[in-house]
Parts: C-alpha cells; structure tokens; sequence
C-alpha cells in the first residue's frame, strides 16, 4: 500500500511541475504574473523546508542523508542540487554528453521527467 500511495504522490507532483514548467513556456504576460505570484511563495517555502531539513549537525553530516553505519558529509545531494538550480542556473556549464566518463551519466534535460518506482530511503 506504501508503495502505491508513493507512486501516486510522485505522479502527481511530477504533473504539478510539468504543468508549471507549460505554463512558464507558454502562458501570456497576465497569466505568467498571476502563477509566479501563487507559485513562487510555494516553490520557495517548499526549497526552505527541504534544505532546512538537510542542515547539518554539529558534526557537519546531514541528518536525512545521514545512517547509522554511514555519515554523508554536508554540502549533502540535495544542497547541491539546490545550489546548481538556485544559485547557478543557467550559468553553471554543462558537460557535453561526448564528455562526461563511462561511469558517470548525463544530466537530466531540463524539464524531463524521471518517473522512479525505488524509494529514495532518508
């Protein structure tokens, strides 16, 4: 049952963003303003309680990253992620995909959609 309420979570937040990431590709000017003043509070309450959650202790681990056998050193993936988005941007340069090792795997397109059925476990 966990699984399935998971999963339903996960479609219907990845709508959410790609009904969000149309409008931003294709709405007027009035529409655009109206959904950047409801959504902009929203993303960004949501980024504070992400990252918030992901602050690191006294000992500079990420408590949610973080298991018993294993500590994960802060910056953690999610502040990461978060600086790459947030801060960065545009202006980070990406990797050419001719570029990137054998080992490591090419970004994400902007706007595509991972749909995962494993549970990320923090």
């Amino acid at each position: 049952m966990d699984e399935i309420l998971g999963q339903v979570l996960r479609n219907a937040v990845w709508e959410r963003l790609d009904m969000l990431s149309e409008l931003a590709n294709r709405a007027d000017a009035p529409s655009l303003l109206s959904v950047a003043r409801s959504e902009l509070p929203r993303l960004t309450d949501g980024w504070r309680a992400l990252l918030a959650a992901h602050e690191p202790d006294e000992k500079g681990n990420c408590p949610e990253c973080s298991t018993r056998w294993r500590q994960q050193k802060s910056p953690c993936s999610v502040w990461r992620a978060a600086y790459e988005h947030l801060v960065a941007g545009g202006l980070a340069p990406r990797p050419a995909r001719h570029m990137l090792s054998p080992q490591q795997p090419a970004p994400a397109p902007r706007g595509s959609r991972h749909r995962s059925t494993v549970a990320v476990a923090h």
